[in-house]
């Protein structure tokens, strides 16, 4: 008697239960047992791990092929119903094979002429194996959840953390944390683009792709908030960036800080814009040695004309002239700013104060409710709600103190100083510098330039930077982002330091 033939098939739903020796092992042992004692010889096995309950199985895939290439084999045994599939789709595939299915530890054989009784409880299984899937998916769901209320990220956490298993907390990794953050800081100075930025660190020896540098530029993990179920937690994980560096990052991305590439080195690339159509001015050599200054026409014909260089830089130099600031008023400003600052930093400590003061208070509620719950005074589902609630509420707290410090570093008072400095010295480093270099200085403020010509009157702004130069890093401060102020008169009108020198 020729033996009949058949394939085998085990699952388990991941790679850790294999790793485990969960049940693949298991399975096939049982089923080749199974297929000995009724005489059949398994010419194939498909081993899976993936869960099943969705269609889309490698394995599962290759065993359908396999059985419409083989007429001659038309048993599959497999060790029950929820190995096989959980999902209707997957059974349908297989009843339009027309084979028979035994499902050994079940003691069934399913098959077209099988009964309708036989039938129907394959499908009372069927119907049990995918509620099972998706009541196991809402309680993991429910689980993931109430632990992002709690503080702490359910999820895989971004490049420059890890998760550490002894504590079930999140933490820096030691080796791509200053990576990240250096993600930030190179991005904020407006000299990369994502792609820029992107060959810089595969140059460095992390490859990182814009897309994925777009997603971590974005990702308020770093200040210590993530996303979740639609919704905004604040997070117990440590920061790894300040709140200000990160909506500096916002602006740049959102185009307030856009880099300007060409082959060569023009005094205001990307700095002007017309009035006309809003479209970039960009700038042009002529015979090998003159710059000169047109609209980009992005939006059609415009009325602005050419002009060069040297014109716009003269009428920089003006404009900067005026930028003197009398030695008593610088005083005033700086006497008004210590006298604002200190009172801020006097606020600051009374609000750390009332903020600790309030975090005791909550570690002594909670530690008098766990003492009732030892005693049974509480029922446990009371002080699970209560659990939660107070943990929410703690790094809260925490995360209101963390904000506080950080504020803590480099004296800002020193910049405003610097920056008083400089109002009184900007011409004279102005028109010292080449021609080529105008930029390093224009980049100091936020002007409007008013450009007359014979046949049009054109309004240009320039939403100029902070650009540290050698040499000059004790007078200049840092770059800093700020939006472009909005058109006004010839005059110049210098609305306040923070938005002429985007200080914070």
């Amino acid at each position: 008697m020729t033996p009949r033939t058949a394939v085998l098939y085990a699952r388990v739903s991941s790679r850790e239960q294999r790793e485990e020796g969960f049940s693949i092992e298991a399975q096939v042992k049982f089923l080749r047992a199974a297929a000995s004692k009724d005489e059949f010889d398994i010419v194939r096995e498909f081993i899976e791990v993936e869960s099943a309950k969705s269609a889309g199985r490698k394995q599962f895939a290759e065993m359908v092929t396999f059985f419409k290439k083989n007429r001659s084999c038309r048993i599959l045994l497999v060790e029950k119903t929820d190995r096989l599939y959980r999902n209707q789709r997957d059974a349908l595939t297989l009843e339009d094979l027309d084979i028979s299915i035994h499902f050994v530890k079940e003691n069934e054989t399913l098959s077209k002429d099988a009964k309708s009784q036989t039938k129907l409880m394959q499908d009372i299984r069927l119907a049990m194996a995918r509620n099972y899937s998706e009541n196991l998916r809402e309680e993991v769901k429910k689980g993931m959840g109430e632990k992002a209320s709690q503080g702490t990220y359910p999820g895989r956490p971004p490049f420059g953390y890890r998760n550490n298993v002894g504590t079930r907390t999140i933490e820096f990794n030691p080796e791509k944390a200053p990576i990240a953050k250096r993600v930030f800081e190179l991005y904020v100075s407006g000299r990369h683009s994502l792609l820029t930025l992107s060959k810089t660190l595969r140059m460095e020896g992390t490859c990182i792709s814009k897309t994925n540098l777009h997603k971590m530029l974005t990702n308020p993990f770093y200040i210590g908030r993530f996303n979740w179920g639609g919704q905004t937690y604040q997070g117990t994980q440590p920061h790894l960036i300040s709140s200000e560096l990160f909506s500096r990052v916002q602006f740049v991305l959102n185009g307030g800080n856009t880099p300007k590439y060409s082959k060569h080195e023009n005094a205001f690339r990307g700095l002007l814009k017309c009035a006309h159509d809003d479209c970039t001015v960009t700038g042009e050599i002529k015979k090998g040695k003159y710059v000169y200054y047109r609209c980009s026409h992005g939006r059609g014909p415009c009325d602005l004309p050419y002009f060069r260089e040297e014109k716009i830089a003269e009428k920089m130099g003006d404009l900067l002239r005026d930028l003197y600031i009398p030695g008593d008023v610088a005083k005033t400003i700086q006497g008004a700013l210590e006298r604002g600052h200190g009172e801020a930093r006097a606020r600051q400590r009374s609000e750390r104060s009332r903020l600790e003061h309030t975090l005791q208070t909550l570690y002594r509620h909670v530690d008098a409710a766990y003492t009732d719950k030892l005693d049974g005074k509480i029922p446990e589902e009371f002080w699970q709600r209560k659990q939660a609630e107070w943990q929410q509420e703690e790094a809260t707290i925490k995360g209101q103190i963390s904000n506080l410090g950080e504020a803590k570093g480099a004296d800002p008072l020193l910049d405003v100083r610097r920056i008083l400095e400089l109002a009184q010295s900007a011409h004279s480093l102005y028109v010292t510098r080449e021609t080529g270099r105008t930029s390093g200085i224009a980049e100091k403020s936020t002007f409007e330039l008013l450009y007359r010509c014979r046949k049009s009157l054109s309004y240009l702004y320039i939403p100029l930077r902070h650009h540290l130069e050698k040499g000059e890093k004790s007078r200049m401060v840092g770059e800093r982002g700020f939006e472009p102020p909005t058109p006004w008169s010839r005059t110049v009108k210098i609305k306040t330091l923070s938005a002429l020198y985007g200080v914070a």
